[in-house]
């Protein structure tokens, strides 16, 4: 299993169109093969910002990578536009090998 993780900083007050743009969009996922699964995740706010964190599971890393370089990727990715100051920063990618 190999999971892959986005983290996002999203200013506080955006939360949710922020949702919503999740909630709306056409992922594409269920029909890549071996995808799993995918969660977004709510984390903790502060005074200027609210932690999510997008967690998709694959079946393994050549399955993630196959799909970072597919259509459906493509596809999904140009609806992940949020207004304008949304984000404080860049998603950071994080990736993740089972070892248990």
């Amino acid at each position: 299993m190999f999971v892959a993780m986005n983290r996002f900083r999203i200013a506080r007050g955006a939360e949710e169109a922020f949702e919503a743009l999740w909630r709306s969009r056409e992922s594409y996922l269920d029909d890549v093969p071996g995808f799993r699964g995918f969660h977004l995740l709510r984390g903790p706010s502060s005074e200027a910002e609210t932690l999510y964190a997008s967690h998709t599971v694959w079946d393994s890393r050549d399955a993630f990578e196959a799909w970072t370089r597919s259509e459906a990727f493509a596809k999904a990715h140009r609806q992940a536009r949020a207004p304008k100051g949304t984000y404080l920063g860049h998603p950071v990618l994080e990736l993740f090998e089972t070892v248990l």
